[in-house]
């Protein structure tokens, strides 16, 4: 089975995405079509189940730097989140993002 993709594309969309995650967990994953490093990780995420909410950080930097603010965390690219309950639960970035963990975090 493959990842549902969501484009992440507006401030609205965050913080509905947010809001969502009281409900259950949610999956952010920033993503730079200029670095491979982002395509490697894109591509071993692909064996996750559910969503990905995805933010290519070219087109929306603004969204982005959201992230950024909104979860106190500091920009990267790739860069990880699954946030459960309005709080991160998951973050990693480059070759420390781990598909088994960000499962591990959403079915939880």
């Amino acid at each position: 089975m493959t990842p549902h993709i969501v484009d992440l594309d507006s401030i609205e969309k965050l913080n509905a995405l947010v809001e969502r995650s009281f409900e259950k967990p949610v999956f952010i994953l920033k993503h730079s079509r200029t670095c491979g490093i982002s395509a490697d990780i894109f591509e071993q995420l692909g064996s996750l189940e559910g969503e990905i909410n995805l933010i290519v950080v070219q087109d929306h930097r603004t969204v982005s730097n959201a992230v950024a603010d909104r979860l106190a965390v500091r920009h990267a690219s790739p860069q990880a989140f699954v946030i459960k309950n309005g709080e991160v639960t998951y973050h990693a970035t480059h070759y420390g993002i781990d598909p088994r963990a960000i499962q591990i975090a959403l079915d939880s």
